[in-house]
């Protein structure tokens, strides 16, 4: 177990004071079994009214509503859990399921269904070729091993790049510019799993990064061989009969959510946006936005 502290915060700056409609915050951390929420606390200003409910996912969601207008909006997130995540498991996978390929049983496919299906195009099968090259051969090859082996791929043959732009590349687009941000690369991992019928999807959260605790500024993980620290992170959970939703971070070639914090799963990234909201004024009057992620061990007397 390792007891962690979370500080999310984002600014969106305006020219000057404008109103808000509702925002939709997905900051709280996903209760289970291996990570258990000690506190939390949730500021924002201007003041708001906050109610609380679960999505379709059961994810935990804050709606905040305003009533003051305002030239600079903060949300900033402080939790503390405590983690239990395993480096590279050796996950009880089902043995009917231990070796490529294998079906999902019926009464699992029912609710697994839109999680294998394919959603972003593939017109030239590339896509499908990259994922192919992992299972050519002569017979059956072990589950595990195939998933961590994509996995690793996509971390040697990827580029990461930081990109604030809304929305995220198709895995085609990513495939062909051989880079994209955490949350790119996790979209193409989906992509690979589910052309080889897998089940997957999107999560959303925070990346536990070591060297901060040195005081180390993001720019420096990929000298420590970690990549997306200091701001929100993606990457995959793929259903494995017997194990279940197993975490996998291509943007890091990890296996078994050791230094990965869920806040939200989903479908697809368009699902699980940490802040959606809008604000009612002139087209040029917003400035700019910042986001800042701080995941540490907190300091015990």
């Amino acid at each position: 177990m390792t007891l962690l502290s979370v500080t999310h915060t984002t600014v969106y700056r305006y020219q000057r004071p404008v109103t808000f409609g509702e925002h939709r915050l997905m900051f709280r951390p996903r209760d289970s079994h291996d990570i258990r929420l000690v506190n939390t606390a949730l500021i924002i200003a201007p003041q708001a009214d906050i109610r609380w409910m679960h999505d379709v996912f059961s994810n935990s969601i804050a709606i905040a509503s305003f009533q003051e207008a305002a030239s600079e909006l903060r949300f900033e997130s402080r939790v503390v859990i405590d983690h239990y995540g395993l480096d590279y498991p050796d996950f009880a996978i089902e043995p009917y399921a231990q070796t490529y390929p294998f079906s999902y049983p019926a009464e699992e496919i029912a609710d697994l269904g839109r999680s294998v299906e394919r959603h972003y195009p593939d017109p030239d099968r590339k896509v499908d070729a990259w994922a192919k090259r992992f299972v050519e051969g002569s017979g059956p090859v072990g589950t595990q091993d195939l998933l961590t082996r994509i996995n690793s791929a996509i971390q040697a043959e990827f580029r990461y790049e930081r990109r604030y732009a809304i929305g995220v590349q198709t895995p085609a687009e990513t495939l062909e510019k051989g880079s994209g941000t955490c949350r790119d690369l996790a979209v193409f991992m989906m992509g690979v799993a589910r052309a080889l019928g897998f089940a997957a999807r999107f999560v959303s959260g925070y990346l536990y990064d070591p060297a901060v605790e040195d005081d180390q500024a993001p720019e420096s993980d990929v000298t420590n061989g970690v990549q997306g620290a200091g701001d929100t992170h993606a990457w995959v959970q793929i259903y494995l009969p017997g194990a279940g939703w197993v975490e996998f971070d291509p943007t890091n070639g990890q296996v078994g959510g050791a230094n990965l914090i869920r806040v939200a799963v989903a479908r697809e990234p368009s699902q699980a946006v940490p802040v959606q909201g809008t604000f009612y004024g002139a087209t040029g009057d917003f400035i700019d936005m910042d986001v800042e992620v701080r995941v540490t061990k907190p300091i015990t007397t």
